[in-house]
């Protein structure tokens, strides 16, 4: 096992890039990545990574041998997972990432049930809205809300979104009831931004009678937190687009009244990416399916209070 902990190892240094990053995510220090690399070099007999004060760089032997080792990994994890599955007792750790607010509210509170129903799996519940890179960082799955880039990933649809823009009655007494996107942009209202590191442009894209429009909108906050700028939104510090989802009670009582409603938000997907290798670990499909039904009927029970 100490072998296929060094490969592992490896695989992390390489993939992350930085013995430290490699450390954190496998619960370890630098100290011991640092010397688990080293004996698997001195086991291989070369070197697999050329290291400066600054840098870390796989050489080419490192390129080589990571294609090799990333299929062993795989193939003991798939072999790891027929054995759970045959015995009807899955095990081990599964690594997911969420959107901050879908994980506070619709994910996290189900997790201790799924670890009550399997006690031999343990769950790595990573909160964040930033933008997710499911391979490099190792996850089995993530959750991800809004348009979907290109991947490989295998998609499952959790449930379709509808979106609102919002803003508090004080905000609404100050500044006035906007009609429709054009009366948010030249500065006329104040918008609130959900911005992720490296983005460029801020726009709304809103349902017209000539279709789907995009807004370039402005306004004096920004913030990678969704919950945040929902915060804001109930300060009176300008307006907010959210999924329903997320204000539904805030809405239900009055703390955020819809605005601009002749040109509302379109809809967006809260879908479940997963690597293809990893659809064939039974303890992903169990989670993944005790999750989704879950989210989706919290999800359902949130829009029925509002339309109540």
């Amino acid at each position: 096992m100490a072998y296929v902990s060094n490969v592992r190892m490896f695989v992390r240094v390489y993939e992350l890039g930085s013995m430290s990053a490699a450390a954190r995510d496998q619960r370890t220090s630098p100290a011991v990545a640092s010397a688990r690399i080293a004996e698997l070099e001195k086991h291989l007999g070369l070197r697999l990574f050329n290291r400066t004060t600054r840098s870390l760089k796989p050489t080419e032997n490192g390129r080589i041998f990571y294609d090799g080792a990333r299929r062993i990994l795989d193939a003991i994890d798939e072999a790891e997972g027929a054995v759970a599955q045959t015995a009807q007792n899955p095990r081990g750790t599964i690594f997911i990432a969420a959107p901050l607010g879908v994980g506070r509210r619709f994910i996290a509170p189900h997790v201790p049930a799924f670890k009550d129903e399997y006690p031999q799996i343990d769950v790595r519940l990573r909160l964040s809205d930033r933008k997710i890179d499911v391979v490099s960082e190792g996850l089995d799955m993530a959750f991800h809300l809004g348009d979907l880039p290109d991947s490989t990933l295998k998609v499952r649809l959790v449930a379709e979104c509808p979106r609102v823009l919002c803003a508090s009655p004080g905000y609404l007494e100050r500044r006035g009831m906007p009609a429709n996107g054009e009366a948010l942009i030249n500065n006329q209202h104040e918008c609130l931004n959900l911005r992720f590191p490296g983005a460029t442009e801020f726009r709304w894209t809103l349902q017209t009678p000539d279709g789907p429009q995009r807004y370039a909108i402005t306004g004096p906050f920004e913030s990678d937190d969704g919950d945040v700028l929902t915060g804001w939104a109930l300060d009176g510090r300008g307006i907010v687009m959210k999924p329903i989802f997320e204000v539904a009670d805030e809405l239900a009582d009055g703390r955020l009244i819809p605005v601009a409603t002749e040109t509302p938000p379109t809809a967006t997907q809260l879908v479940c990416l997963t690597q293809h290798r990893r659809l064939r670990d039974p303890k992903i499909r169990l989670f993944t399916d005790f999750i989704i039904s879950r989210v989706r009927s919290d999800m359902a029970a949130a829009t029925e209070r509002l339309a109540d």
